[in-house]
């Protein structure tokens, strides 16, 4: 079957909207005058289901729903060609679960505009036959997230035409079963532990429902933290409406602490490359979402900018202090040079250095304290910044 590209799947979704209507005018009962690309590829794809074969991670230990939590590993941005060593120095920290936050493989890597996503397949290959992983995911229960590179596409967004294909090599290699995989995106939510020691943890998807960036206009000069302005149209969305109708319901069920994922930041705005900063209105909800809430304790986990840090902030017009954690990346360290890269994007709300060398994070839970204690780790599982506070 001949592979079909990107510029063949626009010219077929052109075709099919300026065909579709005289062919509707011909039908007993109405029906839309196009087709999405989801409906229009599906020809496509069911051919493509008979003679390729996805792959997948391997097994992987569930996360017991009555485990009391006390440690959890997170990371970013892990390249599949790129050394693995730092599961084995996770592993050591003895984490009961680890959440993979997005750029879990850089499959967009060597796309050929492809709408079967070959590149991507092939990381994922390439990814589970490392058996540094094969060894961590045999005895570490993980949850799982995208971001743009595992998505398809750098910077990708609601409008990649090859997103629900995306989606059906995500779940099957990550052997996302049950609520998930019934509904567009990646989102889900997952409750652990017995009541006075309940964690939820909500991994929001930032990719399948987000508007388009709103772009600087071109310069020789590039900008040093960026290319995208705030796009403040009331129209403009990060989740989508189902999802934050999701959201707002997983909010206000019982828990004791809320660990909510996003694999892009959400309280900085020092910079103008990938987050929520992107869409100022669509944070200021989130924010004031996040702190409406049903009584808990809460940290935001995120990744995606190749450094880590810690930051606190206070949500506009709100009164609670927030925490966020960002720990990227595993394995593509952006500057060994931690004062440098710190001077580069000064930020109030940030109150660590900026480490741009390979990293992951560690959250301890003390339930007694009620305290939370986050720790950015390096690649020898040396402590780079901690921070604790109580909720």
């Amino acid at each position: 079957m001949r592979r079909l590209s990107l510029l063949t799947a626009t010219a077929a979704l052109a075709f099919t909207a300026a065909t579709a209507a005289p062919a509707m005018a011909q039908a007993v009962s109405p029906a839309p005058a196009s087709l999405s690309a989801d409906e229009a590829l599906a020809p496509y794809y069911d051919q493509l289901r008979q003679r390729v074969t996805l792959p997948v991670a391997g097994p992987n230990p569930a996360l017991s729903p009555a485990a009391t939590l006390t440690r959890i590993a997170f990371g970013s941005c892990n390249h599949q060609s790129a050394p693995q060593h730092m599961w084995a120095e996770i592993a050591k920290q003895s984490p009961q679960a680890f959440l993979f936050i997005g750029d879990n493989v850089y499959g967009d890597n060597g796309w050929d505009a492809d709408a079967d996503l070959a590149s991507l397949r092939r990381a994922y290959e390439l990814q589970a036959s490392h058996p540094e992983f094969r060894d961590f995911r045999a005895r570490i229960p993980m949850l799982v997230t995208w971001d743009d590179h595992d998505y398809g596409l750098n910077d990708a967004g609601g409008r990649f035409p090859f997103k629900a294909w995306a989606e059906e090599i995500f779940n099957t290699f990550w052997g996302v079963t049950g609520e998930a995989r019934a509904r567009p995106g990646v989102y889900e939510s997952h409750m652990v532990g017995p009541a006075g020691k309940r964690v939820q943890i909500i991994m929001l998807d930032t990719r399948y429902f987000r508007s388009d960036f709103k772009r600087m206009a071109w310069s020789r000069e590039r900008a040093p933290l960026g290319v995208y302005l705030p796009n403040d149209d009331p129209a403009a969305t990060v989740l989508g409406d189902e999802q934050w109708r999701w959201l707002e319901a997983e909010l206000a069920k019982p828990a004791d602490l809320r660990i909510v994922v996003s694999s892009t930041q959400v309280l900085t705005t020092a910079h103008q490359f990938e987050g929520w900063t992107n869409f100022p209105l669509e944070r200021a909800r989130l924010l004031k979402m996040l702190e409406g809430r049903s009584p808990s304790g809460l940290v935001i986990l995120s990744g995606d900018r190749h450094s880590g840090a810690i930051y606190k902030d206070t949500a506009p017009g709100g009164t609670e202090e927030m925490w966020e954690f960002t720990s990227s990346s595993l394995n593509l360290a952006f500057s060994n040079d931690v004062e440098a890269a710190t001077r580069r994007e000064p930020d109030p709300r940030r109150v660590t250095p900026f480490f741009g060398i390979e990293n992951y994070g560690l959250v301890d839970i003390d339930w007694q304290a009620k305290r939370l204690t986050l720790s950015l780790m390096g690649n020898t599982s040396e402590t780079l910044a901690q921070e604790s506070f109580g909720w």
